[in-house]
């Protein structure tokens, strides 16, 4: 059996998110291309093979020194459903700069208490504009029925399905 059969099998089963038992036949064995897949995801296949192509394109995300990778980001952008006082209050705690809309009851409600009601959160329109890039990254994702749903049973299946995904969406923008 051919390796691009079965990855033609893997992409088929993730973009329509079907059982591994219900492959079609063109695919070869599905217990064959089941098991490849899940040998590809341990061994981290499609995650080497999404950041050898990305390395080729030289899209590198640099470290600032030595020790681990950070894991707090400078900024967070969301859109008005955490635009909670508590939620900002939080960020601000961690040191973490945010862009989020105030939404317009929250807005009434301040300008209502006048003086006591506190200073506008800053608000960054251009940074809130370059959100809509990642959020049509993650409609593409879901384009894959097998991902929107998330039928994997292991985070390690889902991510490698993800990977995958990520990998055929980068080689059809090119």
């Amino acid at each position: 059996m051919e390796d691009r059969q079965v990855i033609n099998g893997m992409v088929y089963k993730i973009r329509t998110g079907i059982s591994w038992r219900d492959l079609p036949e063109r695919y070869g064995p599905w217990k064959t291309v089941c098991t490849r897949f899940r040998r590809y995801a341990l061994n981290g296949v499609f995650t080497q093979t999404l950041q050898q192509i990305q390395a080729h394109a030289r899209i590198r995300v640099p470290r600032t020194g030595t020790g681990r990778p950070r894991c707090r980001p400078d900024r967070v952008i969301a859109d008005k459903a955490y635009s909670a006082r508590g939620f900002r209050a939080y960020l601000r705690q961690r040191g973490i700069a945010h862009t989020i809309p105030e939404k317009t009851d929250q807005r009434r409600h301040r300008l209502r208490r006048g003086g006591h009601g506190g200073r506008p959160p800053g608000f960054d329109r251009e940074a809130y504009r370059r959100r809509n890039t990642i959020e049509r990254c993650f409609n593409r994702l879901k384009g894959f029925r097998g991902i929107a749903t998330r039928y994997e049973k292991t985070a390690t299946s889902y991510e490698a399905a993800v990977t995958l995904a990520s990998f055929l969406l980068w080689a059809r923008s090119v």
